[in-house]
């Protein structure tokens, strides 16, 4: 059992699994990464987080990439924080010397490495929330430069229900859009906001039926090719 931020990685990357997957069309300029769990809601555990950094650093990378669509298989975006991790990975690392860091150095370094990627990158981010949206998994939604909510999407503030602080940037993000009253109500009162009431609090783009969101996929990918790709000199 990993005791490490390292040795958890190494363990993660020697698991051979397909919990992201990666579609690109031949000569595509943008590309469709999925979290892929379905059955757990597609939670962040060490594989899955150590996958998506990668897929998603291999993306930022590629000039050729205009745009990203970060989503989750039917029925979730993600549910966030894997409880299991928590459990294996994270209760072992502090029973070792100086465990705490070891925990902090993966919260930085892989959940905040992703959300850092996302808001930093010149690629356009556009989040397709089909479903629960929870904890670091709605960090990772809100960081996007556009996010398309479905109906069946689910915005959930984790992290006061567990007593923790909003983390992975989600409280400078949602006081950027909300103001700090309406962010501390939100997380101190839990409440869940489908994607009708995301997007009337400014949280989501737009709301479209979950059968056409793959239209408003392919807009939002449609108006960053539109922009040039560098300024004129």
């Amino acid at each position: 059992m990993a005791a490490t931020y390292a040795e958890t990685v190494a363990e993660a990357r020697a698991r051979d699994s397909e919990l992201v997957l990666l579609q690109r069309d031949p000569g595509a300029a943008h590309a469709l990464v999925t979290m892929n769990d379905p059955d757990k809601l597609n939670p962040l555990s060490a594989e899955l987080t150590v996958r998506l950094r990668e897929t998603l650093e291999s993306l930022a990378r590629d000039e050729s990439i205009r745009a990203v669509v970060l989503t989750g298989t039917d029925p979730a975006f993600s549910a966030g924080g894997d409880l299991r991790l928590m459990a294996e990975t994270a209760a072992p690392m502090l029973a070792q010397p100086g465990g705490a860091p070891e925990i902090w150095r993966w919260i930085r370094m892989e959940f905040g490495a992703i959300a850092r990627l996302i808001t930093r990158t010149d690629k356009t981010f556009i989040a397709a929330v089909n479903g629960a949206a929870a904890g670091v998994g709605l960090a990772f939604a809100l960081a996007c430069d556009l996010v398309l909510v479905s109906e069946r999407a689910r915005f959930v503030p984790a992290f006061g229900r567990i007593g923790l602080l909003p983390e992975v940037g989600s409280s400078w993000l949602l006081t950027r859009r909300l103001g700090y009253q309406r962010t501390f109500e939100l997380y101190a009162s839990g409440r869940i906001l489908n994607g009708e009431e995301a997007v009337e609090r400014g949280l989501g783009t737009r709301s479209c039926p979950t059968t056409g969101c793959s239209t408003r996929q392919r807009s939002g990918v449609t108006a960053s090719r539109s922009c040039p790709a560098t300024s004129p000199r």
